[in-house]
């Protein structure tokens, strides 16, 4: 058998800067959007009955017990940290699960939930901005532009195609609420650059240990509203979706938003959150009977189109 011809360097560089995004991992990231469009669903009937921080305390405490398990089951425990590793971890929990959840909420609690969304939808471009600027990734022009396809499909089904309203809601004096999500945003982005730095930890043991702290954050913050709560007395509904949002909107979603960032990068792997909006949509159209709009299938597809755009080799 002859040896292959080996790639020129240039071509080894590009190859090694833009890895394969396999089929499996596609579909894992998919999924994960579509864990946290259910998670949109799950964290009204959970913040109808508890606090905001307790809300995200109960969250994180059942994901938590799950990821232990997880770790013990799947790679026969956890790995002891070092100091640089205690502090990347604890660098994860408090931007990507504390902070994140603090401002997200608080938002929550200020503006609508369709003007959160659309700050939300600039979460990919940001995110690949800052890697740029802060790792150095390369992205080529026809990811830039899958980038901006995602995004203008995903807004497109946050105003319901009623650009002029949106922009007009947009317009509106930028308060409290405004800068709490924009916070939010950031948070998110630091979570997904400094997972990068946190990469010889496998992603069951960089969840499990940024879960943990994140709830030893909210532990903290929300002690009162959690020593005080009624938590035998809950609806059987909050608990099934602090166990979906707890399972799958957290551990199964950020384990394998944690291997994409690994494969593929921050930028592409950011580009998928576009899909959240659409797949939160869809479900609550079968869940709750909403009506399923025009705008909502074309944002859709521009959103897929955006993503294989990004993610084509």
């Amino acid at each position: 058998m002859t040896r292959p011809p080996e790639l020129p360097q240039h071509a080894r560089t590009v190859a090694t800067k833009q890895p394969k995004l396999t089929s499996v991992m596609a579909l894992k990231l998919v999924l994960t959007a579509v864990f946290w469009g259910g998670s949109f669903i799950a964290g009204k009937i959970i913040a109808a009955s508890l606090p905001l921080m307790a809300a995200a305390f109960g969250r994180f405490f059942v994901a938590s017990i799950l990821l232990v398990g997880v770790a013990y089951h799947s790679e026969g425990g956890l790995p002891r940290l070092n100091r640089k590793q205690i502090l990347t971890t604890a660098a994860l929990g408090l931007s990507g699960i504390f902070l994140y959840n603090l401002f997200f909420f608080g938002a929550l609690a200020r503006i609508p939930a369709g003007r959160t969304a659309l700050f939300i939808a600039l979460n990919p471009v940001v995110t690949a901005l800052a890697a740029r600027l802060v790792l150095g990734d390369h992205l080529n022009a026809r990811q830039w532009l899958g980038i901006g396809v995602a995004m203008l499909g995903s807004v497109i089904v946050i105003v319901k195609g009623d650009f002029a309203g949106a922009w007009h809601d947009l317009s509106q004096a930028f308060g409290i609420g405004e800068m709490l999500i924009c916070l939010a945003v950031l948070s998110w982005v630091a979570y997904t650059l400094i997972s990068r730095t946190a990469l010889s930890l496998s992603p069951i043991a960089a969840t499990t240990y940024a879960s943990l702290w994140g709830l030893l954050f909210m532990a903290i913050g929300a002690a009162d509203d959690i020593l005080s709560l009624d938590w035998i007395g809950l609806d059987w509904q909050v608990w099934v979706s602090l166990f979906y949002i707890g399972a799958l909107g957290t551990v199964a979603a950020f384990i394998w938003y944690y291997q994409g960032i690994k494969a593929v990068g921050p930028a592409r792997t950011a580009v998928f959150t576009n899909l959240v909006p659409i797949s939160a949509v869809l479900l609550s159209a079968v869940l709750l009977d909403e009506p399923i709009l025009i705008s909502m299938l074309i944002g859709g597809a521009l959103s897929l189109i955006g993503v294989s755009l990004t993610n084509r080799r």
